[in-house]
């Protein structure tokens, strides 16, 4: 375990979300049609208009530009703007630098059940970005990631089942919570294997259970409500 620690260390750095992509068909062609739309208030453009300043897509990258629409959306409560303006308070992206203003962005967005800014908002708390440290409140905002399928908040949570960082140690749930990430995120496959080589093997099969319990649970609140 005490090699399975350092690897931890290792990893935690990284483990914040990018920005949100664009939504499905935002394409540069479409740049003039965004911003028409964006201007008549509708936020859904308004974050596609940020997104393409932001990425350079149908025109010039303008980070300034890109702040100023993702905020207009922001203000209208459109989670994936109040993400990318976390982000870019959280990097200094065409703004000053602002942890806090950043946490408040995450948690905006956390709030609507958004995935990522749950999952930035966990690693905030985890590591003191913008707030107090807070082991409990950042394997919180892990957990409500992780159970909808964000890879890098099933890869924090397995770290903090691993290292009992809010919760009871238990690497059983670790295994688990690392298996699920392990299928996206290369980082999360070498971190369960190495903890496999601590586990007992009715623990191993243990934890396999645990695994397919969580895809099945994931799976099922993916899928669409029918009438």
């Amino acid at each position: 375990m005490k090699r399975f620690r350092a690897a931890v260390s290792n990893f935690i750095a990284g483990l914040f979300s990018s920005r949100a992509a664009a939504p499905k068909g935002v394409v540069p062609g479409n740049f003039l049609e965004y911003k028409a739309r964006a201007e008549q208030g509708d936020a859904e453009a308004q974050f596609s208009l940020g997104f393409c300043y932001d990425d350079g897509r149908g025109v010039a990258k303008n980070y300034r530009e890109a702040v100023k629409w993702y905020r207009k959306a922001a203000e209208q409560n459109y989670a994936p703007a109040q993400f990318n303006l976390g982000y870019c308070y959280a990097n200094g992206q065409g703004v000053g630098k602002d942890k806090e203003e950043a946490v408040k962005w995450f948690r905006k967005a956390a709030e609507q059940n958004y995935a990522p800014a749950q999952s930035n908002l966990g690693y905030c708390y985890d590591n003191g970005r913008g707030v107090e440290k807070d082991a409990e409140e950042a394997t919180k905002w892990y957990r409500k990631a992780a159970e909808q399928g964000h890879p890098e908040a099933q890869l924090n949570l397995g770290y903090c089942y691993a290292n009992g960082q809010g919760v009871e140690t238990d690497i059983v749930e670790a295994y688990a919570w690392l298996s699920m990430a392990a299928r996206a995120d290369s980082d999360a496959a070498e971190s369960r294997d190495l903890l496999r080589r601590g586990l007992t093997p009715q623990q191993f099969t243990d934890a396999q259970k645990r695994a397919k319990q969580l895809r099945l649970q994931i799976a099922a609140k993916s899928k669409p409500v029918t009438a």
